[in-house]
């Protein structure tokens, strides 16, 4: 349902849109916002990071810096967001200076993994069950409740697979705190059963701020060591579970109230139900092959719901694959662009190590 209420005028060509994080997600978005005509200037710690790469406007300061912040806020028109770790502090104050799309309290949420369990459950989408752990000695009682095997996550901070223990039936629950606390004396963690899946699929959705929602053809996703290695487009499984995990997704859109861009990782089992994992609100890796196979990139859908546009067609062009490119995988690069139907994308990161995002590729099959 469109937004009724009176909307801001989108933002002219020119506009300068402030980006906190200087990743490949924001260097991608970087360069759709210049297609668009947008100017970008970068909020990051890092000197020489990649969204730093493609724009010439740059503060080098860390998030809680309040004098840093302040004078970024004067320097730009809107402010968005390229991952979700930046503190929550950081966008609140800069939504009082200038609009913050998605909004403090969608970052809020997604920040913390209990937070985010609760909104689900609150607004009836089905998540595998859970439990609130902050110690080793309620762990002991969380996991004979839920039952083994079961997982053990950093309720904040985690991705990649940090921050997670996988509890088994021999697993000392004593030393799977040690881990995944990190040697914090103190921590807050989430304890979820574990879930048989057939299958892990994304919806990426955008909600502009008139309401109108665009969601993107459920993917599949294929992990190694915890890390996004590639992505199926689209996702091997039946219509009905396609349809459902759609409606999932726009539904969690509407109800968290976002203006931007969302992805959530779903569960597909055996018997087709969806279970919602995780919610990024920005662009995602498992959305990287609308680049080169979609009418509107994710990249480009984020910058047109944060600028106010109207949002883009998500019908792809094609099917395709998306590769990660890990560590010394990025050598390969001479061998994919050998392959016509591969279309290569390299982030500018100046050291390969094991684990890091240092490129991908997406593979164009044509349907049919």
């Amino acid at each position: 349902m469109n937004d009724k209420r009176k909307l801001p005028p989108p933002l002219p060509p020119g506009s300068v849109i402030g980006m906190l994080g200087g990743g490949q997600l924001g260097r991608m978005s970087a360069l759709a916002a210049a297609t668009l005509g947008y100017r970008v200037h970068v909020f990051c710690p890092e000197k020489d990071a990649p969204a730093v790469q493609v724009t010439n406007r740059h503060t080098q300061a860390a998030y809680d810096d309040k004098e840093a912040l302040a004078e970024f806020a004067e320097a730009v028109d809107v402010v968005t967001f390229e991952f979700e770790n930046v503190p929550a502090a950081t966008a609140k104050v800069l939504a009082a200076h200038r609009p913050v799309r998605p909004g403090p309290e969608v970052l809020h949420i997604c920040q913390n993994r209990l937070r985010e369990k609760d909104f689900l459950r609150g607004i009836g989408v089905p998540t595998t069950r859970f439990a609130e752990v902050s110690g080793p000695d309620a762990l002991t009682r969380v996991v004979r409740d839920i039952g083994r095997p079961c997982v053990l996550k950093t309720a904040e901070m985690g991705y990649d697979g940090k921050g997670q223990v996988m509890i088994r039936a021999q697993t000392d629950l004593a030393q799977a705190w040690s881990e995944m606390a990190g040697g914090a004396e103190e921590a807050q963690g989430i304890v979820e059963a574990f879930v048989d899946f057939r299958l892990e699929i994304s919806v990426i959705v955008a909600r502009g701020q008139d309401g109108a929602v665009q969601a993107y053809v459920p993917v599949e996703n294929q992990h190694v060591n915890h890390i996004l290695d590639q992505t199926i487009v689209p996702a091997r499984i039946s219509e009905k579970a396609a349809v459902k995990a759609e409606a999932i997704a726009r539904h969690t859109a509407e109800e968290i109230g976002l203006v931007g861009l969302l992805a959530i990782e779903m569960f597909v089992t055996a018997d087709d139900e969806i279970l919602v994992n995780e919610l990024a609100p920005r662009p995602h890796n498992s959305g990287h092959w609308s680049l080169d196979a979609c009418i509107t990139s994710q990249f480009e859908q984020h910058i047109r719901a944060v600028a106010g546009l109207p949002l883009g067609s998500t019908d792809r062009l094609c099917d395709a694959v998306m590769k990660n490119l890990i560590g010394d995988e990025v050598e390969r690069w001479r061998a994919i662009l050998g392959d016509p139907a591969s279309k290569l994308h390299l982030y500018g990161k100046a050291e390969a190590r094991p684990g890091r995002k240092m490129g991908h590729f997406t593979r164009l099959i044509q349907k049919g």
